[in-house]
């Protein structure tokens, strides 16, 4: 995909943090963007400051949809293609984070993050692989070095993102040989309103969310003949302990 212009990805949870840096990133290539939310308010938002990136006539569109609801998913696709014809690129962003000791961890905390984290993913790319083939597309999921790293409180949030980061490596095996390249991008700590935090000068040693978008550009931007199918990334000069 060395000419972006004129492609079309879905990006899930895209009304902020990561989902919106590479929505951000991928207007400006002059890529069409779908992203996806829970709500049209958030959509609404994050749509009337996205546009204003789009490139030589590119655009986006904000659908309502629940990573965890297959139907949804699936007619969040065919909006895609009713709007823009096709399908090149989807990435697989949504995700949530629930942190507590494993005997604290209540029921509907473990059913929401593996339900959004993991089985999100399988959904989405269930309900877009038949596009993805039939344009030789890219299929990204957004892991975390929490899906290859353990720590206390993690017990959802860890299982959510191994069975994310190994979820997406099988995939890539059994899509290569039609044609579509399949990754998995794993950050370390982004400033983002994730898991409560607000976005500050504080965050400034952090991944920023345009790195990310950087990234999934350079991706689509890689050689065909090589695939970075796993890619750790972390920030350089964390602030010492």
């Amino acid at each position: 995909m060395e000419n972006l212009y004129g492609k079309v990805a879905l990006i899930t949870g895209g009304s902020k943090g990561i989902g919106y840096g590479i929505a951000r990133s991928f207007l400006s290539q002059g890529m069409h963007v779908a992203i996806t939310g829970r709500n049209n308010e958030s959509i609404r938002e994050a749509l009337s400051s996205l546009n204003a990136y789009g490139n030589d006539g590119s655009y986006g569109i904000g659908l309502v949809a629940d990573v965890r609801n297959y139907e949804e998913m699936e007619h969040a696709v065919k909006q895609v293609k009713e709007e823009f014809g096709k399908l090149d690129v989807v990435i697989a962003n949504a995700g949530v984070g629930h942190f507590t000791p494993v005997q604290n961890m209540s029921l509907s905390q473990w059913q929401e993050t593996i339900d959004t984290n993991l089985t999100g993913a399988f959904y989405t790319l269930k309900a877009a692989v038949k596009e993805l083939i039939a344009s030789k597309g890219y299929y990204i999921t957004i892991s975390s070095l929490a899906g290859t790293n353990f720590f206390a409180s993690g017990s959802a949030y860890n299982a959510s993102k191994f069975g994310l980061t190994g979820f997406t490596q099988a995939v890539m095996l059994d899509l290569r040989d039609k044609g579509v390249k399949v990754s998995t991008i794993m950050p370390g700590s982004v400033s983002t309103h994730f898991n409560h935090n607000e976005p500050s000068d504080k965050d400034a040693w952090k991944i920023q969310i345009e790195d990310i978008g950087q990234m999934a550009v350079d991706l689509l931007r890689m050689n065909p003949r090589t695939l970075p199918s796993k890619i750790e990334v972390r920030p350089s000069q964390p602030p010492k302990k």
